[in-house]
């Protein structure tokens, strides 16, 4: 009598369980920089041809810029985004004969 007594005081006690957490932390995708050198060989007129044609919203007028950076300091980042999109326009820039910095976390 005593063991069920027991059992009975055991089961009739409420159980608890933890609190879920209802707070879902979002973090943001990491943003890769594109990043054209200056070199020797690429004239201005490839180097911006190349910008307008494989960044999208590239402008004729920000192309320009952006290539008179690569010049006069050597290096230009020409387009920040989800790393998926800069591995290709890295791959693309790349391949059109532009001389890429290596894909860096921005």
């Amino acid at each position: 009598m005593v063991i069920s007594a027991v059992v009975k005081a055991v089961s009739a006690a409420p159980v608890q369980t933890p609190e879920k957490s209802r707070q879902v932390t979002r973090k943001p995708y990491p943003s890769y920089k594109v990043i054209v050198l200056d070199d020797d060989f690429n004239t201005f007129q490839h180097v911006h041809d190349c910008l307008v044609k494989y960044i999208p919203g590239m402008t004729s007028d920000r192309a320009w810029e952006l290539t008179n950076q690569v010049h006069f300091e050597g290096l230009a980042i020409v387009w920040i985004g989800p790393q998926e999109q800069a591995e290709l326009y890295h791959q693309q820039l790349s391949r059109a004969g532009l001389t890429m910095a290596p894909l860096e976390s921005a």
